[in-house]
């Protein structure tokens, strides 16, 4: 069997470290982001995330699934106390999951890459809807947060701008 045709060239790896990349600090209220991949079209949002000692986030209910790898500290799931998140710890999340992430105070916070498809639907402590997440939002917020602190994140941005296959 032959070698396929190149579909897509690339001249160049699309790659980041970040260690050679600003942090957006607080991008959410105790959670500095390093954005990786961010894909709108397609609900696909990779990120890189250290959370502050103590911070609990929504609760939230995924219609995606969730990859979330720490690199480092300690957390978990309300709902799951039992079941702390450390350092190595590769955590699967199917789509229709429902949970409470939290940072506990007494640890040194939490670093971790996430891979989330589909959107994070949040509620408030009474389980009254609040907002929605989703690549798209996350994108924003982002942008909104690095130009605040004067600075400009790189990360991937796949596909092109949208057209009719007979625009050209």
């Amino acid at each position: 069997m032959a070698l396929p045709e190149v579909i897509n060239h690339q001249d160049f790896l699309l790659t980041l470290n970040t260690n050679e990349e600003q942090i957006i600090k607080d991008a959410l209220p105790g959670v500095d982001v390093y954005p990786l991949f961010l894909d709108p079209e397609n609900g696909v949002w990779v990120i890189r995330a250290k959370f502050k000692p103590g911070i609990t986030l929504p609760k939230h209910f995924h219609t995606g699934v969730v990859h979330f790898y720490t690199l480092a500290g300690r957390w978990n799931y309300l709902e799951y106390p039992d079941q702390p998140q450390t350092a190595g710890s590769y955590l699967y999340e199917p789509g229709g999951s429902i949970h409470t992430f939290h940072c506990p105070a007494d640890s040194e916070g939490a670093d971790g890459v996430m891979v989330i498809t589909g959107v994070n639907v949040n509620f408030d402590a009474d389980g009254n809807f609040m907002f929605i997440m989703d690549a798209g939002w996350i994108e924003q917020a982002l942008l909104a947060a690095a130009k605040a602190q004067g600075i400009k994140p790189r990360y991937i941005k796949p596909g092109a701008l949208a057209r009719m296959s007979d625009a050209e």
